[in-house]
């Protein structure tokens, strides 16, 4: 199963997030800044955060070019202080008929002052397994 990570971060904490998941599983991890190229795959991992209530919006924006032909399906990975979901990355995959799994893995955020430890390594080590379950030899 070919399998990619794209990750948007502002506080870097999704970047610690994906990193880890893409060593633990050896595969490669796209910053959504460097506007990658996604290949064709069966599954990909969106790591990124809300802020303010909201997705990333580069985030949203991209996937809005993906497609279900260029990207079977996601899982999302989501950090955030109130432990909101990604709902409009969700809704934009989903009507380019990517299939995106239902459960989304959602840890702590922190910012500024608060949630200062978090993501922390229990939470990071819990993405990792959350992504492994999906991975199918």
């Amino acid at each position: 199963m070919k399998t990619s990570i794209l990750y948007a971060t502002m506080t870097g904490h999704s970047k610690k997030i994906a990193l880890e998941i893409a060593r633990e599983l050896n595969i490669s991890a796209y910053n959504i800044k460097e506007n990658p190229q996604i290949d064709s795959c069966d599954l990909l991992l969106i790591v990124s955060g809300i802020y303010g209530g909201q997705c990333k919006q580069e985030l949203l924006e991209f996937v809005k070019h993906l497609n279900g032909t260029q990207v079977k399906s996601a899982a999302l990975i989501t950090s955030s202080m109130k432990k909101v979901t990604q709902k409009a990355i969700r809704e934009v995959l989903t009507s380019n008929g990517i299939e995106v799994k239902e459960e989304e893995y959602l840890c702590q955020g922190g910012f500024l002052f608060m949630g200062l430890s978090h993501p922390n390594k229990d939470e990071i080590a819990g993405a990792v397994e959350f992504a492994k379950k999906y991975i199918v030899d």
